[in-house]
């Protein structure tokens, strides 16, 4: 069946946000859409970022990246941004999410594939809910093929947790700082965090 021009754009967007601040390769969009050339879909995402650019009802913007492509906010976004970020969070983060966190806390920089590593289970969601809360933040890309997306944790993590600075984060052991290692990220914070969310 061949497809019409704005259904592959829109199966194009909804890639571009299902891998969210990872973003697509090419080759990976390719795959899904092989009735198109690697030439063909270039072309689509072009008139994509012309057509998100133009319209000022939308947000977004599409950005290029190694070999791909990433669907991100509009500059003016910022500001609006961090005024979210600063909004007394009152639903408690999920285990996953305060695994995760954790692990950036002691592990950071880390990818998304190290933190995935440690939990043993996907953390794409749990990482997308933590960059909308503003706990964490893309702080640079790993070196290699794919240049993976390192996380950082901002200084609205220290707000949230009731802490000054890392140093008083519970230690961790020897062994938990290999980083393959399985910890249980959850029960480091969970003490702490329990105190935390009662006054929020």
């Amino acid at each position: 069946m061949t497809l019409k021009p704005a259904k592959i754009r829109s199966i194009i967007e909804g890639l571009l946000y299902l891998t969210g601040e990872e973003g697509c390769l090419i080759e990976q969009i390719n795959k899904v859409l092989p009735e198109c050339t690697i030439q063909e879909i270039m072309n689509h995402v072009e008139q994509m970022k012309k057509d998100y650019e133009a319209n000022e009802a939308s947000g977004l913007m599409i950005i290029d990246q190694p070999n791909g492509y990433r669907l991100t906010t509009k500059p003016f976004m910022a500001n609006y941004t961090e005024l979210f970020a600063a909004i007394p969070k009152t639903a408690p983060l999920s285990q996953a999410a305060l695994e995760t966190v954790a692990i950036v806390a002691y592990k950071q920089p880390v990818s998304r594939i190290d933190i995935e590593e440690i939990r043993g289970v996907k953390s794409e969601r749990a990482l997308q809910t933590l960059v909308v809360k503003g706990l964490i933040k893309e702080v640079g890309r790993a070196e290699g093929s794919g240049r993976a997306i390192l996380y950082g944790i901002t200084p609205v993590f220290l707000d949230y947790f009731g802490l000054h600075d890392l140093s008083e984060l519970p230690p961790l052991s020897e062994m938990m700082k290999h980083q393959n290692e399985q910890i249980d990220a959850y029960d480091l914070f969970y003490d702490h965090y329990k105190e935390t969310i009662k006054e929020l």
